[in-house]
Formats: C-alpha cells, structure tokens, sequence
C-alpha cells in the first residue's frame, strides 16, 4: 500500500491518495477545491496536482472519501468525480445530521435534501467497504463534528480532522453539536484502541513554531505525547481544556462558504436567472464582551 500526500498551505490542508501500487486500485481522502474569499473565486490547483499524480501512475480511482463536513477548506469531491466518473463520492452516514443543522441556520431553501442523497454512497460505522484490493473501515470518532468519521486502511489510520500531530493536539469542538465529550471518548476508545503500531495520517498541519511539514504519526506516540489529550489526560482535564481553549479561537475565515458547499457533497450552488451562483452570508450583530 502507497500513500501519496499533497499539501494545501492556504487551508494547512492535507489530501491522501492511498493506493494499491500493484492493481492500482486507489483512493481520496479529503481533496480541496481552492477557493479565494476575497473574489469569491475558485480554480482548482490542487486537484490539477492531485489529478497529476493519478494520471501518471495510472491509478484506478474507486472512492473520494470526506471524513467530515469541513468547516475551513471546500471540498474538491465533485470535479474531481466529473474527472474520473467511475468514483464514488463517500462520507458516513452521520451527514444526514449535519445536513439537517446547517439546512435550519443558513435558512436553506425547502427542496434543500437532508437524507444524504447528494453523495453517492453512505458509510455506517464499522462498515467495511472495498476500493479493489483495498478494503476501508469507518471509525465513527464524532465530536468536532457530530459525523466525523476516520477511516483504517491497513496498518493506516486517517483522522480527518479528530487528532492532529502530537505537537499541535486534536479538533475544536465548538461547531454546532460538537462536543468534547464525544471526542474524548472518539479519541480514547477508538482510535487510542488500536495497536500503537498503527500509522497515523492527519488532516491539517498548522506548523506549530514554523516547524516543517508532518503529517503521519503513530497511535503509540499520539497517546505518549498528545499535548492536548495522551493516555495520562482525564475526560474532566480535556473538558476543561477544550472548552476553555475553544471559547477563544476566531471561526475559521472559510467557514460559511465551505460548510454551505461541503454538506451538499462539494456541489456548488445552481446558477440563478442570471447565471451566476450564490452562496449565502448570515450577518448578526456581534455580542458585547
């Protein structure tokens, strides 16, 4: 089994491509479609690599997997669906839930589905499904959001956005029904469960103290050294922390066009009567501290 990341520095986001190098059966995990707030353009540099990469290895592409609804990077999911249209677009089951959420607080139009039926196919936990020769199991690890899903493949599991590198810690959990709670149990019953052999492949890498690029670990050294929650924190201690820690983080600066996009499975928004698309931008008053 070959993995493949690519790097997005603008989002800190990070794209698997995992593969199997002898059948070439493959698949993505959380791809990105560039997206310029200030213009409120898009292109799509990073799948343009992405696609690269596929072509000239000659990969069978089975799935473009999403571990979650993100809330700080548009999914690529869709072009890169009408680039290789034998794939699947994936996600856990769970979306229907975020769908439903976001559906009432953007005030999204009636006919807007929240049954999921926007993606191809809905993964429930502890299903396995197979790419080919790969076979992938959904870790349901909620709590950044209530349907983040990880997903084993091998010896590899990929977190999404629930454990990040050692040294920078795990998600934020003040997203509409997120919970620390629930990723501490997430964290600590599912993924610190597996053998401490089992790599580590994360979502984002925010370059704590301008340090270099990393994105792979291992469970053993996650529970070691997870500055924000190892083997030795409590679910009291981490609470706190996250809650704490939580109340003081500024929304990620592409959280209103990505989650619009990100839970009608990377779908941009119809062009209206003059053929130009729309997303919608709540406005409210800000509290007084």
């Amino acid at each position: 089994m070959k993995i493949e990341t690519f790097f997005d520095k603008d989002t800190f986001t990070l794209t698997h491509i995992v593969s199997d190098e002898k059948t070439k059966d493959s698949v993505i995990i959380d791809s990105v479609l560039d997206y310029d707030p200030r213009s409120s353009t898009y292109s799509y540099d990073s799948i343009n690599k992405v696609t690269e990469y596929i072509e000239g290895n000659e990969l069978k592409i089975h799935f473009i997997m999403e571990t979650h609804a993100h809330a700080d990077h548009l999914t690529g999911s869709q072009e890169l669906k009408r680039r290789f249209p034998e794939a699947k677009v994936v996600i856990g089951n769970g979306i229907t839930k975020v769908q439903q959420t976001f559906k009432s607080l953007f005030n999204l139009s009636p006919e807007f589905p929240v049954d999921g039926r926007q993606y191809d196919q809905l993964i429930a936990d502890n299903e396995v499904i197979e790419a080919g020769s790969l076979k992938i199991k959904a870790l349901y690890t909620p709590g950044h959001t209530e349907a983040c899903s990880s997903y084993l493949i091998g010896d590899a599991v990929f977190t999404g956005d629930a454990l990040f590198m050692p040294d920078y810690g795990v998600a934020r959990c003040d997203f509409p029904k997120g919970s620390a709670h629930s990723l501490f149990k997430s964290i600590t019953e599912r993924l610190y469960t597996l053998p401490d052999d089992t790599r580590v492949f994360v979502n984002h890498d925010y370059q704590p103290g301008g340090r270099e690029l990393k994105f792979q670990s291992t469970i053993g050294e996650e529970k070691k050294n997870n500055v924000q929650l190892n083997e030795k924190t409590t679910e009291e201690e981490f609470v706190k922390f996250r809650t704490n820690r939580d109340s003081q983080l500024a929304a990620p600066k592409l959280l209103l066009p990505s989650i619009q996009v990100n839970i009608n499975a990377g779908n941009i928004p119809e062009p209206e009567q003059n053929g130009i698309s729309y997303l919608k931008i709540p406005i409210k008053k800000r509290k007084e501290t």
